[in-house]
């Protein structure tokens, strides 16, 4: 369990004493709760805060019920927050929010995302792979995905700029942490051979409407191949072979950075900017005093994006002097 991360159990506080406030930094264990048949996760110190797993891929039926379960627990979470779903972006629940965003690609067949709504250098780059032997097939989630999924996140330890959370975890940690969601999620892999290079993970809301990326990785070492354009390119294929009118990739921008590599793929690959509502209830005294103040953000979105900026590139850089990495491209 990650540190600061804790889960409770709503069965069994309804009938247990009240739960006293961990110190901070502690690492206690305590029960798992619940709502609508999914993980609560606590995170923070200073103002603590509740979200569900499976948050931008699963939400919420019915948030009214969700809050009021959350308040009977005594859970020691002080904020929770939740994310309103697509296609309505309009706030419709009457509780705080602040702006999130996701980036979303609109789908009506394949044909349409390839000849009108991307570009040239989208489609070259998803051609290199087919050109350069690598096959893209939707596959099932087995030991061998497991491992293949295992070896492609211990490459290397850094990607983006920053620590790769999954870089020496266990083949059975990478095991459990990708079969979350299996009944409503398709794999997608890039294969040179028999060797996994790349794979998404695509997670459908419950009226399978709408995708998530809950994972998209590819080898550093074969990115001369393109796979991750062509893996982006089945995603839409499958997609639009399901009936999900809606793909999601993550976020289109991060707190206050505007533009990254990262966005510009997105972009290049027909992905647009939608605002969505995140709501934020309180949950206890301090709860409402830490929201009026901001102090459920994390830290680093209190930083100017300029310093925010300096210092991503900074990061970047010592990591690839320690690692002797090369920048990465999309």
């Amino acid at each position: 369990m990650t540190k600061g991360v804790r889960q409770l159990d709503l069965t069994k506080l309804k009938t247990s004493p009240m739960i006293s406030r961990p110190e901070q930094g502690a690492n206690t264990e305590m029960q798992e709760l619940r709502i609508e048949g999914r993980e609560v996760i606590i995170q923070g110190r200073i103002c603590r805060v509740a979200h569900v797993a499976g948050e931008g891929f699963k939400f919420l039926a019915d948030p009214k019920s969700g809050i009021a379960a959350l308040k009977d627990s005594r859970t020691p979470a002080d904020v929770f927050t939740f994310l309103q779903e697509l296609p309505e972006t309009s706030p419709r629940y009457p509780y705080p929010f602040e702006w999130d965003n996701f980036a979303v690609l609109p789908i009506s067949t394949f044909d349409q995302w390839w000849s009108k709504q991307i570009g040239f250098k989208a489609r070259n780059k998803a051609k290199q792979a087919e050109k350069k032997g690598i096959v893209i097939r939707e596959t099932p989630f087995d030991d061998a995905l497991a491992r293949g999924i295992w070896e492609i996140y211990n490459e290397v330890p850094v990607r983006q700029g920053r620590r790769f959370p999954h870089y020496g975890k266990s083949l059975e940690a990478v095991r459990s942490v990708s079969a979350t969601f299996l009944d409503s999620s398709v794999f997608i892999g890039a294969f040179d051979g028999d060797k996994l290079i790349g794979f998404i993970k695509l997670t459908m809301n419950d009226a399978r409407t709408q995708a998530g990326m809950m994972n998209i990785v590819s080898l550093i070492c074969c990115r001369d191949k393109s796979p991750t354009n062509a893996l982006v390119a089945q995603a839409v294929r499958s997609c639009a072979n399901l009936g999900v009118t809606r793909l999601v990739y993550a976020n289109f921008a991060y707190g206050k950075k505007i533009r990254s590599s990262l966005s510009d793929f997105k972009e290049r690959n027909g992905f647009e900017r939608v605002e969505v509502p995140r709501y934020y209830v309180p949950l206890t005294r301090w709860g409402s005093v830490a929201f009026r103040f901001g102090l459920h953000r994390r830290l680093a979105e209190c930083i100017p994006e300029p310093v925010a900026a300096t210092l991503r590139e900074l990061r970047s850089r010592w990591y690839q002097n320690k690692f002797h990495l090369k920048a990465e491209s999309f």
